[in-house]
């Protein structure tokens, strides 16, 4: 059906567990699981379990001062330290961050401002890059889709 998106955000309909009010600055890391939506100020690093479905929201008031590990963030607030979003990064118009960002999906809204490098991670990309680098392939196995990847040359040592 038109205008119905099937693949929702996790960090659109998220459950909030934790607030952080604009009016509150915490010095130190906070570990946590769930939902965090963040208004204050944060000094130090935020970070919960790669494995769990925790969402963390930076809203436009929100500040982050340390590295973000999270899997799936909604940023529209300044961080300044590099971000790890291990599933889902969406970044809305107000998002400015100063670090390297590494994402698995990213959708950054138009004037979104990233100062640092982009880095996607890629699980199935990155387990078939080391398994070729530690077996590599014999020539007359290489078919036609290989061949094009390396440009038609093979490699000899």
């Amino acid at each position: 059906m038109l205008g119905s998106n099937s693949k929702k955000s996790k960090t659109t309909g998220a459950k909030v567990d934790t607030v952080i009010g604009h009016q509150t600055e915490i010095q130190g890391d906070v570990h946590f699981t769930g939902g965090l939506h963040i208004d204050g100020i944060i000094r130090g690093n935020v970070y919960s379990d790669s494995d769990t479905d925790a969402v963390a929201i930076i809203s436009e008031r929100g500040r982050v001062e340390g590295e973000l590990r999270v899997p799936s963030l909604l940023i529209n607030g300044h961080v300044s330290g590099n971000v790890y979003a291990s599933e889902r990064l969406d970044l809305a118009k107000d998002a400015r961050i100063k670090g390297d960002v590494y994402y698995a999906t990213l959708e950054m809204a138009g004037g979104a401002e990233i100062n640092g490098k982009l880095v996607r991670m890629d699980e199935d990309q990155q387990r078939f890059l080391e398994h070729h680098e530690s077996a590599p392939a014999q020539p007359e196995a290489a078919g036609p889709s290989q061949q094009a990847a390396d440009g038609g040359a093979s490699r000899e040592s």
